[in-house]
């Protein structure tokens, strides 16, 4: 085995198939305490969290995806309060064993016009096994 898949495998040994970086980092939000979710729900309500990769790559036995955090809030001044509590969980996300490095590249004011809601969004890059 890689380096990179016995580190994995050794911290967790239940699950020898790789896991979709979205799905870690979902379940990572989620038990940080924000309500995440990979599309918005079908009746949004108060604050909440959408989860969506933007593209991908692969090099040397590492992954890199670059990911979009959609901060909802029920007025602009919560979904940039929600957004700014998501960045600083999104810089620890690197204690995750699965994951090698997450930085901000962005995040920006970015309201969903669709269903007219508040939203930030803050875009990060990972390096992930």
């Amino acid at each position: 085995l890689r380096p990179e898949r016995e580190r994995r495998d050794q911290l967790h040994p239940e699950s020898a198939e790789v896991t979709m970086i979205e799905e870690i980092i979902l379940n990572y939000l989620r038990e940080s305490g924000f309500p995440c979710y990979l599309s918005v729900p079908e009746e949004p309500s108060g604050n909440f969290v959408v989860l969506d990769k933007t593209g991908s790559g692969h090099d040397e036995g590492l992954f890199h995806a670059t990911l979009a955090v959609q901060s909802y809030g029920k007025s602009k001044f919560s979904a940039a309060q929600l957004n700014h509590h998501v960045v600083q969980a999104m810089l620890d996300a690197d204690t995750l064993p699965e994951v090698v490095s997450c930085e901000l590249v962005t995040d920006y004011d970015f309201p969903d016009t669709t269903r007219k809601l508040p939203r930030y969004q803050a875009v990060f890059e990972l390096v992930h096994y």
